[in-house]
């Protein structure tokens, strides 16, 4: 019996044709199910959520941000820091990654000298391309135990050493890394879930099987709903 009515809102600008915005609708309806929860989500356009003030966000159980493309990029960077600066948890898959990266280097000053820290998209067009996973933290190995190490991407980006350096030293923590020894999946250290890959686990989530990143993600949202009721 469904005990908990959760609200998630999606970021991006839907668009019927491309593959990733339906999986994306997919994956939470097969994740609601697996947790026998009911979700509503809605899709905020990037211009439009760049408008929202922080307490827009509180009528949310969870964000996710979504792969693009997108209307206007330039909005989230602006974006992701403000969700970033928030409780609330937050899912960001593809390349929007990228756009959280450029946001922390902005955020701490870490490019003092203007230099390139983050390569272009490594995968060329709106093709997908397989990557394995190797989890790093002790709650991906875990994670990743019963579910395929396989992943389909769109974007991947390679981050220079020093910056990976000055990341890992007090920003974030890598949670797995792909078969190329590079980041894949982040989280930001002191927050409750904020989570990004640049693969996108919704096209790899079937109604038998959910993607696990995609239930952890929404069942993270039902604890922090807990605490704030109490």
């Amino acid at each position: 019996m469904m005990s908990q009515v959760l609200k998630i809102a999606i970021i991006g600008d839907y668009n019927f044709t491309y593959n990733s915005h339906q999986a994306t609708n997919l994956a939470l309806d097969h994740s609601a199910r697996f947790l026998e929860l009911d979700v509503n989500y809605y899709w905020i356009k990037t211009n439009e959520a760049a408008q929202f003030k922080p307490a827009s966000f509180d009528q949310f159980d969870g964000v996710w941000v979504a792969p693009g493309p997108y209307t206007n990029p330039f909005f989230l960077t602006g974006i992701i820091r403000s969700l970033s600066e928030m409780s609330i948890p937050t899912l960001l898959t593809g390349e929007c990654l990228r756009f959280f990266i450029e946001g922390l280097i902005n955020a701490y000053h870490l490019n003092p000298n203007g230099e390139k820290l983050i390569s272009d998209n490594l995968i060329e067009g709106q093709q997908f391309e397989r990557i394995s996973i190797v989890p790093h933290s002790k709650a991906f190995i875990h994670l990743y135990n019963h579910h395929s190490p396989v992943e389909l991407s769109s974007a991947r980006y390679s981050l220079y050493p020093q910056l990976i350096h000055a990341l890992t030293n007090e920003i974030i923590d890598i949670e797995a890394y792909n078969h190329f020894e590079e980041p894949e999946i982040i989280s930001l250290k002191q927050h409750p879930f904020f989570v990004a890959c640049s693969f996108c686990p919704q096209i790899s989530s079937t109604r038998d099987l959910p993607h696990p990143l995609i239930y952890t993600f929404i069942k993270s949202t039902t604890v922090v709903k807990s605490d704030l009721q109490h």
